[in-house]
């Protein structure tokens, strides 16, 4: 992938399109797809629309209570399975459960995650945005592989953010072993490293028809937003003093139903078959920042260097072999 890449296609589609347009006319009878943090916020409406146009589709789970209770207002073929993406053991425990079910895989939606939350430490003693983020998913993907291999033209989709634009890696200090914790900048340096897995993953996937892609939702008002108290929230700009939403940002965000259209897009649009690796937004593929970019759109040169992608990819490697 080249920053070149970073473009608009054109794919007709508005920021705010729903997911029955962005499907329609798409079957996706006899497909299989995988959906992390699929029973809540974006990630249960884009459960909702995959199944709701034929897919069969397999909900990993942290909390299976809330899940039944969601994913019960679903019509269609939805299951779901525990996985915690903070436990590799049962990162792998879902992945060979799945493995005895299915025979391909054709659709991975890595969706699930965490924001500007407390230092925390999962997994060997990795940061737990960085862990949950990317590394959950890194080994996730990674289980997956064999089943991906198997089917046609599969699809990985991962979730980053226009919080990318804050920084990338911290490559001398990952961890914040070392240096203070910003809770905003490890969340940048997760949503970059999502950019940059799918950036490495769509090379992989090449071989076997493959392709990957990363995605920015948009601003959505979900669960995601747990660790951030009203007040912040305010200091942001996000919520007026009384909780109310200020019209800048009510034009801005989207509803849960639209800010799964672009990882919808991503998981199904034709136009992206020869554009493998991209960051998108707003149902298209995004434009490279520039010197007029608003500062919740576009991308940032950082998540498209190709050699910081492979960089990251061996290093991930490495974290998980000795996890």
């Amino acid at each position: 992938m080249a920053a070149a890449d970073q473009k608009p296609l054109g794919s007709g589609f508005p920021a705010k399109s729903e997911p029955h347009e962005i499907l329609a006319g798409i079957d996706l009878s006899g497909k299989t797809a995988i959906v992390t943090g699929g029973y809540s916020g974006i990630g249960l409406e884009t459960t909702r629309a995959l199944a709701g146009a034929g897919a069969t589709v397999i909900v990993p789970v942290r909390d299976p209570a809330k899940a039944k209770e969601n994913l019960a207002t679903i019509d269609g073929n939805v299951s779901s399975t525990k996985m915690d993406l903070a436990d590799l053991a049962s990162v792998r425990d879902f992945a060979a459960s799945v493995a005895g079910d299915i025979d391909s895989l054709d659709l991975l939606i890595n969706n699930a995650g965490i924001m500007a939350c407390p230092l925390e430490r999962v997994g060997p003693g990795w940061e737990s945005q960085f862990g949950v983020n990317h590394m959950g998913h890194f080994a996730l993907t990674k289980a997956l592989m064999s089943l991906l291999e198997k089917a046609s033209a599969p699809r990985v989709v991962a979730l980053s953010s226009v919080a990318h634009k804050r920084n990338g890696l911290l490559w001398d200090d990952i961890q914040f072993e070392n240096s203070d914790y910003n809770k905003w900048v490890a969340y940048a340096q997760a949503k970059s490293a999502n950019a940059l897995f799918a950036n490495a993953l769509s090379r992989r996937m090449q071989a076997f028809g493959g392709r990957a892609f990363s995605v920015h939702p948009g601003g959505i008002f979900t669960p995601l937003q747990r660790h951030l108290p009203r007040e912040e929230q305010v200091e942001l700009g996000w919520l007026n003093k009384d909780g109310t939403v200020p019209p800048m940002i009510a034009e801005i965000f989207k509803t849960t139903s639209q800010g799964c259209t672009t990882s919808l897009w991503a998981a199904t649009s034709p136009l992206l078959d020869d554009m493998p690796g991209v960051y998108c937004e707003d149902c298209d593929v995004a434009q490279l920042v520039g010197e007029d970019s608003p500062s919740f759109m576009h991308c940032a040169p950082h998540i498209t260097i190709d050699e910081d992608a492979e960089r990251l990819w061996e290093l991930s490697e490495t974290l998980l072999a000795t996890a």
